[in-house]
């Protein structure tokens, strides 16, 4: 037996602001919302969601887990997150990565990758 991945929960000072961000970042809806949790999907029946819950304090340090985006054209795509409220962020990439990382509007790093050769 194995397990199906359901939901990634995210931390968040203001869940409602953030999952609209996240939505809007990814072409998701939002399937469910209530004060203490939002969720967003793809679609309502297309796993796995991301659902955004409170926290009392604002996130620090690094995360321990990201998500990665691969979009088709990465430098449009992270001018358009940028332009949405993320802000370029050095985990110690190097300036010869693949990818570009950024942080969501509550500090959330990210990464966004280049087109598959």
């Amino acid at each position: 037996m194995v397990s199906r991945w359901e939901n990634l929960v995210v931390d968040a000072l203001d869940p409602a602001r953030l999952a609209r961000w996240w939505a809007e970042a990814l072409g998701y809806q939002i399937t469910y919302e209530r004060p203490d949790e939002v969720e967003i999907r793809r679609t309502p029946d297309q796993l796995p969601g991301l659902i955004f819950v409170p926290v009392p304090d604002a996130k620090a340090g690094k995360n321990r887990l990201h998500v990665d985006l691969r979009p088709a054209d990465q430098e449009a795509e992270v001018e358009r997150l940028v332009n949405m409220g993320a802000r370029h962020v050095d985990v110690g990439q190097g300036r010869k990565a693949g990818w570009v990382v950024l942080a969501d509007p509550e500090g959330n790093e990210f990464c966004v990758l280049k087109q598959r050769e």
